[in-house]
């Protein structure tokens, strides 16, 4: 057995990881502010000086699960400002874009246990332009792109050093650090390299008296001291290195004006002993947090390396085995890898793939939100909260957070996201499958899901929803790791299900408003596609009915009988509730078929098309027909069943004949079909052959939907000619826009009035393989619209699929979509091979917008590179 899938069999061999968030400041945790102001609470800037509560944030940041120790690096060009301790980025509020960070770093490459991780940041040689990038995002309309650290020529000749960070594990609890920075400048540049450790502060809010300390060794190294934790030291093997010690202590006199108390060495004691030779530092040579100084003269095009271990023990040769212990890690790395792709062939796709889960694997985060205690304050540490007014998260007072989970993007979203979570876990499986399982089972906990049922959105609002695709990841994942080990793990199934009864139950109690099984639940996760706020209170009993609410709800039936059924096949229980869910399933669908005298379906005809429909006070109905993959989300709602499996359900095949005789208004959606050579199939969908044409007419039409890119979020027809409507005496105006966000709704942080996303496209893409699987030839359509050209829907998925996959693959020109039409980013050599997994992409040209490194859901592009594992 390949020796990383052996390190797999001991979790143990996962206790130290990347677990250190990217950005800690501006967030909800970290906001004690009595108006629920996180972003100014604290900032970029504060957070040089300020101790967080919950959390650690750092450049290439690792820790223990339970992160009660930290490493990372940190640099100083001895041009800028401050030590780059941290990565730079934009607040909610300075930006065109919101949040967003505003550096160039890749993740290169991960293990699942961590065994080896690599990743590169662009570290600029001159001084890095903090206020020039706040300064023009904040001039810049909606209109305008974001002004980007490329954009403004710092790496024009070159002047800036590639920083190679390079983790190893010799052991459990033995970690190997190399560091290799290259200047790729003409001339020679000086840098200052601060590899630091530090304690997350536990000592200061009034619940233990326990301070660890870090000390200077007798024999170089620094020395942790912590009554805990198995690593003892942490040794230098370059020459002339110095310790120096201060500790995690937020800087009151500086940020908040306090007393100058001696004898006290601040958080930033540290940074400010390097750039202004402050008496900073502990001279007795202790503190909780510490850090090795390397001064060193890069020459020009050329390289020097620093190398650190963290070691359980007192050793006198720390790094005779060290270039050793490297290569086999590195190569153990290739070997896992190799197998994984062993049905890439080609190189370019291999390249991308591997860096789509290092992606995911850098993303792992400790995560620690008490909501009850950060609700109150702690006993030294008061949160003067306005009760009064509006205060986040108060009904999720149960909630205790305190895991290594998958973030969307460390640094935009260094909080866990339900509905991201799901996507990620998918690529996960194929990776590791036990991380991707635990964490779907991690949201169901009852310290996680809230006493009534519903799943934790985020923490800017807990009670937020979000699609329902938990079951459908569950299931995905259930499968994907039965394929790869050869058995079914029947009891993270079964565990799995009964939970998320529970959020089911939640669904139809909440978000049902009127009891007759068209749904709605507002934001959805899909931002400001609408064409006002779907979470608008609206008046004289108005609501909306929502197309997607409804479909994401027939697709979450359906996704609980189907493993109902799978869990039927070993305990036969369980075949009660795959009926149950079968029959919830029918009326969804048919209530999206009619919904009363009065009032409009869902589906227009006329269109060929789902819209959402604004139910009036008096019980009429005004069908908002804005096309956009609200229209499409229908075509998730489907499930085929092979006859043989319903065979082995008796009382399931007659409650469904049963159902299907004496209910006509029902039969229609479900459809059978028995083909020589294909076995007899069974469809349960809302779009049957039909309707599904019509859908696909639209969606493959690129004057609408269809990109060289992937499928857009809204029909470029509203590019030239606008959806208007008006709600309240408020007109409402909807463009077509293609990438930035026109509007500062949920924040203005996202946009999905046109661009591509790779979660929906997943999802179609998976909808058209099990649509083919039930139609085979008999169902093709027009690829695209009006061509003439008919493809099978198996061709359709293949086709959306490669147009995903090109957004980061190098084209005949060598450029690579993602990159927009930046040469230095796609032509030159250091840049080239790098891919970053942005949150979205531009629905012409496939340029990456939102968060860069939000390989969560974008990895799936992982899981389309690979044939093995069908979707």
């Amino acid at each position: 057995m390949n020796a990383e899938k052996q390190r797999l069999q001991d979790k143990n061999w996962q206790n130290w990881g990347p677990y250190v968030s990217n950005r800690q400041w501006g967030n909800v945790r970290e906001d004690y502010s009595p108006n629920g102001d996180a972003w100014e609470f604290t900032g970029h800037d504060k957070a040089e000086s300020y101790t967080y509560r919950w959390g650690e944030e750092g450049i290439a940041g690792i820790s223990d699960t339970k992160q009660l120790l930290c490493f990372a690096l940190s640099f100083w060009n001895k041009k800028d400002k401050m030590v780059k301790e941290r990565f730079f980025g934009l607040s909610n509020h300075q930006g065109n874009h919101g949040e967003d960070i505003k550096e160039i770093f890749y993740y290169l490459d991960n293990t699942p246990t961590h065994s080896y991780m690599k990743m590169v940041y662009k570290y600029p040689i001159n001084e890095f332009p903090y206020e020039q990038i706040i300064t023009e995002n904040g001039s810049r309309s909606k209109k305008e792109p974001e002004y980007e650290l490329i954009d403004t020529g710092i790496f024009n000749n070159n002047e800036y050093f590639d920083i190679f960070i390079e983790y190893c594990k010799a052991g459990i609890n033995d970690i190997l650090v190399r560091v290799t920075i290259h200047n790729r400048s003409n001339t020679d540049a000086p840098i200052v390299v601060s590899p630091t450790l530090w304690y997350r502060n536990n000592w200061k809010w009034g619940y233990n008296t326990y301070r660890p300390e870090l000390t200077q060794g007798v024999d170089g190294a620094i020395d942790i001291v912590h009554e805990s934790l198995p690593i003892k030291k942490l040794y230098s093997r370059n020459a002339g290195v110095k310790s120096i010690f201060c500790d995690n202590e937020t800087n009151t006199p500086k940020l908040y004006g306090t007393p100058i108390i001696d004898n006290s060495f601040f958080k930033d004691g540290i940074n400010e002993y390097i750039i202004q030779q402050k008496n900073t530092v502990n001279p007795e040579n202790r503190g909780t947090k510490a850090s090795f100084l390397a001064d060193e003269i890069i020459p020009a095009l050329g390289s020097k390396t620093f190398e650190f271990r963290l070691s359980p023990e007192e050793t006198a040769t720390p790094f005779d085995d060290f270039d050793q212990i490297f290569n086999e890690r590195i190569s153990e790395c290739n070997e896992y890898y190799d197998d994984i792709q062993n049905d890439v062939n080609n190189e370019d796709e291999k390249n991308v793939q591997r860096q789509a889960f290092a992606g995911l694997l850098w993303n792992k985060q400790f995560y620690h939100y008490n909501v009850g205690k950060w609700l109150k304050g702690d006993p030294n540490f008061e949160a003067p909260r306005n009760f009064d007014d509006y205060v986040r998260n108060t009904e999720w007072n149960h909630m205790h957070n305190k895991d290594i989970i998958s973030m969307p993007d460390k640094w935009e979203y260094p909080w866990y996201a339900t509905w991201d979570l799901a996507f990620h876990c998918v690529p996960f499986a194929i990776i590791d499958a036990e991380f991707a399982k635990n964490q779907l089972l991690l949201l169901t906990k009852e310290w996680y899901m809230h006493p009534n049922g519903q799943l934790p959105a985020y923490e800017w609002n807990l009670s937020d929803v979000n699609p329902p695709v938990h079951a459908w990841s569950c299931f995905r994942v259930f499968k994907i790791d039965e394929k790869t080990n050869g058995k079914p793990d029947l009891l993270f199934l079964e565990k799995v299900f009964q939970k998320l009864l529970l959020n089911f139950t939640w669904w139809v109690n909440r978000k049902d408003k009127n009891g007759k099984n068209i749904f709605g639940g507002g934001f959805l996760g899909l931002d400001n596609i609408g064409a006002f706020d779907r979470n608008m209170e609206l008046k004289d009993g108005q609501h909306l009915e929502q197309a997607d609410g409804t479909s994401w709800m027939a697709m979450y039936a359906l996704n609980m009988m189907r493993i109902a059924m799978e869990l039927a096949q070993y305990y036969q229980v369980y075949e009660d509730m795959a009926i149950k869910f079968f029959e919830h399933y029918l009326y969804i669908a048919e209530a999206m078929e009619n919904m009363g005298d009065k009032q409009q379906g869902l589906w227009n005809e006329e269109d060929g098309f789902f819209y959402d429909v604004l139910q009036l006070g008096n019980g009429e109905s005004v069908s908002l027909r804005l096309r956009s993959i609200v229209g499409l989300i229908p075509l998730f709602a489907v499930e085929i069943i092979d006859h043989e499996l319903l065979e082995k359900m008796p009382n399931f095949k007659e409650r469904m004949d049963w159902v299907l005789k004496n209910k006509p208004e029902l039969t229609k959606l479900v459809s059978h079909w028995d083909e020589e050579g294909r076995g007899r199939k069974h469809l349960m969908s809302i779009l049957r052959k039909n309707r599904l044409k019509k859908v696909l007419n639209r969606m493959l039409d690129e004057k609408e939907f269809l990109s060289s890119y992937g499928i857009r979020a809204m029909s470029k027809v509203y590019e030239e000619n606008p959806f208007v409507f008006s709600v309240h005496g408020n007109e409402n105006m909807v463009y077509y826009t293609p990438a930035e966000s026109d509007s500062r709704m949920f924040g203005g942080n996202s946009n999905w009035r046109g661009p591509i996303w790779f979660p929906i496209n997943f999802l179609i893409v998976e909808s058209l393989q099990r649509f083919h699987y039930y139609y085979g030839n008999s169902l093709k359509v027009e690829l695209p619209t009006g061509s003439g050209d008919k493809r099978n829907l198996d061709e359709v998925a293949y086709n959306i699929s490669n147009r995903l996959c090109s957004i980061f693959l190098r084209n005949e020109d060598g450029k690579r979509a993602f990159n927009g039409e930046n040469d230095k980013l796609n032509y030159d050599e250091h840049f080239r091979d790098y891919i970053t997994f942005f949150e979205y992409f531009h629905g012409d040209n496939g340029r990456g917008v939102g968060a860069s490194h939000q390989t969560g859901w974008t990895a799936t592009v992982a899981k389309l590179l690979k044939p093995r594992l069908s979707i």
